[in-house]
Formats: C-alpha cells, sequence, structure tokens
C-alpha cells in the first residue's frame, strides 16, 4: 500500500493529531482507522502499509473489539454491505484465526 509521507506521519502519530484528521475525511475506513488508539494504527502502518501485508489478514487477527467495530462503523454503514464480511468479523478470535491459516495462508 502506498500512502504520501504526511499521511503515513498521521498514522503514527499522536492520538489527538490522527483524531482532528479523522474529523475532516469523508471516506468511512479511512476515518476509522484515525480514529483507532496509536497502537493500533501504528501496526496497521508496520505491518500493511509498510511491510507488504495483506489488510484484510491484519483485521482479521486484531482483537474482537476491533473486528466487531470495524463491521459496525464502517462495512454495516455501506451502501452495499458485504454481508459475508460483517459476519466473518463478528465470529470470536478463534474462528477468524482458523480462517486465516486454512484459507488466506493455506
Amino acid at each position: 500500500m502506498d500512502l504520501p509521507a504526511h499521511a503515513r506521519a498521521v498514522l503514527g502519530g499522536p492520538d489527538f493529531l490522527a483524531r482532528r484528521v479523522a474529523g475532516s475525511q469523508s471516506d468511512p475506513q479511512q476515518r476509522w482507522m484515525l480514529a483507532r488508539p496509536r497502537d493500533l494504527r501504528r501496526s496497521f502502518l508496520h505491518e500493511v502499509v509498510e511491510g507488504g501485508g495483506d489488510q484484510e489478514r491484519w483485521m482479521l487477527l486484531q482483537s474482537d473489539e476491533v473486528c466487531r467495530s470495524f463491521a459496525d462503523e464502517v462495512l454495516s454503514e455501506s451502501d452495499t454491505p458485504d454481508r459475508q464480511a460483517i459476519w466473518l468479523l463478528r465470529q470470536p478470535r478463534g474462528v477468524r484465526q482458523s480462517y486465516v491459516r486454512d484459507v488466506l495462508d493455506a
């Protein structure tokens, strides 16, 4: 994933800065990510943006709270919600981990 330098700085920056920028974003996914705590944003920055990791895999391995939040605040609010992704993100962590292991990493 290729992001401009200022976007990387905001993702890894202090919470007050990211939340301020979040309020000006029209994209629900960007707004959601910028409203998360700094450690989660940094994890995304290092593993997905800089590390070339898979965004879906990264999300599925997050805590139940993070996954439910993304499903409720981003996916469910879409004009055409991805019901399969919403269902998967609402599953317990063990189910999501087995999906990553048996489907994405297979």
